[in-house]
Formats: structure tokens, sequence, C-alpha cells
């Protein structure tokens, strides 16, 4: 029975620096001592889940991280509280379709990005209506419809997806 107390400890004792102690809650703060970011911290970069503050502690964005570069699905707030942008993150940059509201709340524009740039379709709205649709590539406009048969002669709806 000791003989196997004695394995038991030296088989702990000689892992015992291989369990995962790098994997912390991480809090920062403004100068004032108000909450910045909080999250999840592994191996020094940022992981997992995090919310960042407003100076005045509402929350300003929160989403995911991946070895400190944002991804997945990201929301992002004014100081009022009302929702600003949402949209795609991969590897730490824009991807697929973003949500751009207005102050009343609504949304005003929606754009297909890649890389962090327009790439695809850009929708723009007035008072809840769509008002003209916009293709890019690489960044740069190269057409604009502002009626839904010239856009829907021109284009397959389903690249809208």
């Amino acid at each position: 029975m000791l003989a196997k107390v004695f394995i038991l400890i030296t088989f702990f004792l000689s892992f015992g620096n291989s369990f995962d102690t790098t994997n912390i809650y991480h809090k920062e703060y403004y100068e004032t001592g108000t909450l910045k970011a909080e999250g999840w911290m592994y191996n020094g970069l940022k992981t997992g889940y995090w919310k960042l503050y407003h100076s005045t502690g509402g929350i300003s964005e929160q989403g995911y991280y991946k070895e400190g570069k944002r991804i997945k699905y990201w929301y992002f707030f004014n100081a009022e509280g009302k929702k600003t942008s949402e949209g795609h993150y991969q590897n730490g940059k824009k991807a697929n379709w973003w949500l751009f509201y207005d102050s009343q709340g609504y949304v005003n524009h929606k754009c297909q990005l890649s890389n962090g740039i327009k790439n695809g379709y850009c929708l723009t709205y007035k008072d809840t209506e769509l008002a003209s649709a916009e293709k890019y590539k690489n960044g740069k406009k190269i057409k604009e419809w502002f009626s839904f048969s010239s856009f829907r002669r021109e284009n397959n709806l389903s690249d809208l997806k």
C-alpha cells in the first residue's frame, strides 16, 4: 500500500509544473478607478469572452478573442448604451456581414467585409426602408443601384447571404 501512495505522490509531483496556471481572469481600470476591460488571458494574450467599457461605466464592446485577436461575433455601443455596430471578426479583422446603426437604433447600412474592408455589397437604409445598394471590390465602389428592380436584373439575390 505504501508503494502505491509513493507512486501517486511521485506522479503528481513530476507533472505538477505542467498544470495550467497561465489562464487568468484579467481586469483593467481607467485612472479614475472605473473598470475599463475584463476577460480571460492565456499566456499573456486575450482569449475567450471579453467586455470593454466606456470611462462612464457602460459597455463599449463585447466579443471573443483567440490568441489576442478578435474572432466570432462582436457588439459595439455608444456611451448612452445604444448599439452602434455588430459583426464578425476573423483572425482579428472585420469579415462577413456587418450592421451599422443610426442614433435611433435602426440599421442604417449593412456591408459585407473581408480583411476589414468593404468587399461585396453594402445596403443603405432610410427610415428602415432599403434606399440603395452598392457593390465593392477590395474597398473600392464599383457599382450603385437605387431601385430593387435594377439591382435584381444585374445581381443574384443569393449573393446577399
